[in-house]
């Protein structure tokens, strides 16, 4: 497991070092944002393996006692980011929480030119969720109840909310996934789970009209890829109001909300079998791909190592998801295993919509790649929890049986 992460962070650095120096020169080159990537993201790896050691330190029990405090720090922090959200609104602004991108997911470490860097709270609160709610479902056995599911659902709604805020919509579904998927796995009725996405889906059409346009045009470029999609909605007045929210037009599309999954999709296929090689291809020499670094990453693994690659870096995803498992499985303490089967929920959920979204199965939800993706704060929370799976299996149960 840690072989197969650590090859992982190493392909990261790799693809990151591609992208800010192509071999074929070209724009990309000359671009000293990107050429700073592979430095930032190699001295967050060196921080992310001095912690992943850390939390080897010290018990995981012991990290749970204080999973509570943890989780409230995280919630603190993204309260602060709601606050910025709000006063923003009225031309308010804090000065250690930019504003990039339309939303507010960052705190500034510093002010001004004492600033170290950035963290991303959402982050950290997939963590600490599950740390907190592994730590809250331990030792508890009346989930086959309906209204005992009351509380976790509560402790689930003060993050999301705080999170949509920002807005970040990707995490808040990820935490609601983890929640059900942990439920299960605590001993909750599959009925019980079943009611209540069923209870989500018909209130489905209440949150499509809360959504943003931005929101909303990233999940309609799923359906709207398709050509003969793209048509009846151009001739369906109806379809283009409810899809669109207006005349739909298809030039004005493919420059916009369907630009990245169209892109994405070219520079995954132009890859082939074996890719064009190491820092070699159009999409690491030109800017074709907007977030090429962070969202996107998979698609120029994909561009540079072809199929080839792309099923290696599965494979070792592959590789830390059976090892995880294989620690719940052999762990006698309900919260090791809770934990072990939260921290597996979340990078195969992450790995999986990350994936998709590069090939237009899924919308951009701008979830990153676990361990691969830039990003400081992504990159020490899945290191983090690489940690704490290695020391639930330094946890090992151990048997007494008569001499034989």
């Amino acid at each position: 497991m840690l072989v197969a992460a650590g090859l992982l962070v190493c392909i990261g650095l790799a693809t990151l070092y591609a992208i800010g120096h192509p071999a074929e020169g070209g724009p990309a080159a000359k671009d000293n944002a990107l050429a700073r990537l592979y430095s930032r993201q190699l001295a967050f790896a060196i921080l992310g393996t001095i912690m992943l050691i850390s939390v080897n330190a010290i018990s995981y029990r012991t990290i749970g006692r204080y999973s509570g405090w943890i989780f409230a720090l995280v919630i603190g922090l993204l309260i602060i980011l709601a606050l910025a959200r709000v006063l923003g609104r009225v031309g308010i602004h804090l000065p250690f929480v930019p504003y990039r991108n339309n939303v507010y997911q960052w705190i500034t470490l510093g002010i001004g030119r004492y600033s170290i860097g950035t963290i991303q709270p959402s982050e950290f609160c997939k963590l600490a969720y599950i740390l907190f709610l592994s730590w809250h479902l331990r030792y508890r056995s009346n989930y086959r109840r309906f209204k005992v599911l009351i509380g976790p659902f509560i402790l689930t709604i003060i993050p999301v909310c705080l999170i949509l805020v920002e807005p970040d919509l990707g995490t808040a579904c990820l935490l609601i996934a983890m929640l059900l998927a942990m439920l299960f796995v605590a001993g909750a009725r599959a009925k019980h789970l079943g009611m209540i996405i069923c209870l989500g889906l018909a209130l489905s059409p209440l949150v499509w009209q809360v959504l943003s346009p931005t929101h909303k045009g990233r999940i309609t470029a799923v359906l709207l890829q398709n050509q003969q999609v793209r048509k009846a909605v151009q001739e369906s007045p109806l379809l283009s109001r409810i899809l669109v929210g207006g005349s739909f037009d298809p030039t004005r599309w493919e420059r916009a909300e369907g630009y990245q999954l169209e892109r994405s999709k070219h520079a995954v296929a132009s890859g082939g079998l074996t890719g064009y090689g190491f820092r070699k291809g159009p999409f690491i020499k030109y800017d074709f791909l907007v977030y090429r670094e962070s969202d996107f990453i998979f698609s120029v693994i994909a561009h540079q190592w072809g199929l080839v690659g792309a099923l290696g870096v599965l494979g070792l995803y592959g590789v830390i998801v059976l090892s995880g498992l294989e620690i719940a499985t052999n762990n006698t303490d309900p919260f090791g295993r809770l934990l072990a089967v939260g921290i597996v929920i979340m990078l195969t959920l992450e790995v999986l919509v990350n994936v998709s979204v590069t090939i237009g199965l899924m919308p951009v939800t701008g979830l990153t790649l676990p361990l691969i993706s830039h990003g400081g704060s992504s990159l020490l929370v899945h290191m983090i929890a690489i940690g704490l799976l290695n020391n639930i299996g330094r946890s090992r149960p151990f048997t007494l049986a008569r001499k034989t």
